[in-house]
């Protein structure tokens, strides 16, 4: 059996703490850990780790493989395509990688699942399932009519009558009266054959797409192919089309950490019911989350409220409309909004940068590299830097010269010439860094060389 763990999602609905750059399966929301550490820990504990894949978006390949082990797999698509495309990818990759038909366990990087005994009993009754060529779902018996989650409906025997999208709060009411339906986990398991097969039956647009891959000699996604899929859900591609499904119920502590609301549901609680996560000083609250990241937060009052703050952005609303956090996210995309897109300071493999100032044809940074670390040999073709280290000894390689600098030094580097700023020392290195140019993007980089793979 192998795992694929979906890994590229937007996390919009975790806005704005969670980005298009950095999203939610990377951030450590309720514990020290990402929701992607404790999702391939959770099938770690019955998985080799060469066995379990991590699926996500090139733009996210570098912080993803970071925070897994070194023996899984991480396969990169080249643009987000949804589920439906990023499965079918990953199992073909998979079959043939191993030149088998293996059984596939598939799980979102964004569920927290602490009963990992009752989770790994419902796997190995899909894996029977899976075996007689049933493509398993797992289902939640629904504790309250909610309107964020898809449903299935199941008879007795557990085989699958219908899925259904994100109801109404009326027809969600019904359905937990009803009885016979559950909240789609967003967990699947299937030969690989088996889905294969579904999928050329019931979406051949992606089959076809597919057919054009061949990764025996290597693990490359061409994106001028790639992005011929349709942008579509596994359940609208398959899910909803195929009779040959069977539903095994999750009876675990399943939640989905799709949304504030989810949050603050698993987050530990005061006795005013409140959740508070950094600096918060707070009078006579009831109900409520508010997560500080950078600044102190003074609340006075609130109730059933939630206020999340970042360096460049502040949610505030009520907690039972968290669902429509996605619609500000959208709105900020479509506006070209940097603060959908990424954080002032971004993580990255070597350590992290934070943007201080911006305006027009000029970007100030702040850049930490961790000890031992480098940033990759690169280039670029619209703007200058100058770099003043501010703590730590830097190495910076400029074309093809090494220059070692301490607190104060600065040094050019002009446009198109070939650089990179290293930590080959014990403590860290903090650089100030000016970039001018009439493109500041980080689209601006041509790499030569890294040592994180990103070449």
């Amino acid at each position: 059996m192998y795992g694929i763990i979906l890994a590229g999602g937007s996390g919009s609905r975790l806005w704005p703490l969670s980005r298009e750059l950095y999203p939610k399966q990377l951030l450590n929301l309720n514990s020290d850990k990402s929701l992607l550490q404790t999702t391939f820990e959770r099938l770690n504990l019955f998985l080799p780790a060469d066995k379990i894949l991590s699926i996500t978006n090139t733009k996210h390949a570098a912080n993803v493989k970071m925070q897994v082990d070194k023996k899984s797999l991480v396969l990169s698509e080249p643009v987000s395509k949804n589920t439906a495309p990023a499965i079918a990818l990953s199992v073909k990759y998979l079959t043939e990688k191993t030149n088998s038909d293996p059984i596939v366990l598939v799980m979102p990087s964004d569920l927290e699942i602490k009963d990992v005994e009752k989770f790994q009993e419902a796997v190995n009754k899909a894996v029977r399932l899976a075996q007689e060529d049933f493509i398993v779902t797992f289902g939640v018996k629904p504790l309250y009519p909610e309107t964020g989650f898809g449903y299935i409906k199941a008879d007795s025997t557990g085989r699958v009558e219908k899925f259904v999208e994100k109801p109404s709060q009326i027809t969600a009411q019904d359905y937990l009266k009803d009885g016979s339906y559950f909240w789609n986990s967003g967990i699947f398991m299937f030969k690989a054959s088996v889905i294969l097969n579904e999928i050329s039956d019931f979406a051949p647009e992606i089959a076809s797409v597919l057919g054009k891959f061949d990764f025996t000699e290597n693990d490359n996604v061409p994106y001028t192919e790639f992005e011929k899929m349709p942008n579509i859900s596994i359940d609208y591609a398959v899910m909803e089309k195929s009779k040959n499904i069977s539903m095994v119920e999750l009876e675990c502590d399943w939640k989905d950490l799709g949304s504030w609301q989810s949050i603050y549901d698993v987050s530990k609680k005061d006795s005013n019911g409140n959740v508070f996560v950094g600096h918060v000083l707070d009078k006579d609250s009831k109900g409520s989350l508010v997560y500080a990241s950078s600044k102190l937060v003074a609340t006075i009052g609130l109730e059933d409220t939630v206020i999340v703050e970042t360096e460049d952005a502040i949610l505030a609303c009520k907690k039972d409309r968290t669902q429509e956090v996605k619609e500000i996210y959208e709105t900020l995309k479509q506006q070209h909004d940097d603060t959908q897109m990424v954080h002032k300071t971004v993580y990255r493999p070597w350590g992290f940068y934070t943007v201080i100032a911006a305006g027009k044809g000029f970007q100030t940074k702040i850049i930490h590299v961790n000890p031992g670390q480098k940033l990759s040999v690169q280039s670029h073709n619209f703007r200058s830097e100058h770099w003043v280290v501010l703590s730590g000894t830097a190495k910076v390689v400029l074309e093809s010269r090494d220059y070692i600098l301490s607190p104060g030094h600065s040094i050019d580097i002009p446009v198109k010439a070939i650089h990179s700023l290293q930590n080959p020392f014990n403590e860290d290195v903090e650089v100030i860094e000016v970039q001018k140019g009439d493109v500041l993007s980080e689209d601006d980089i041509i790499r030569y060389e890294d040592m994180y793979g990103r070449v």
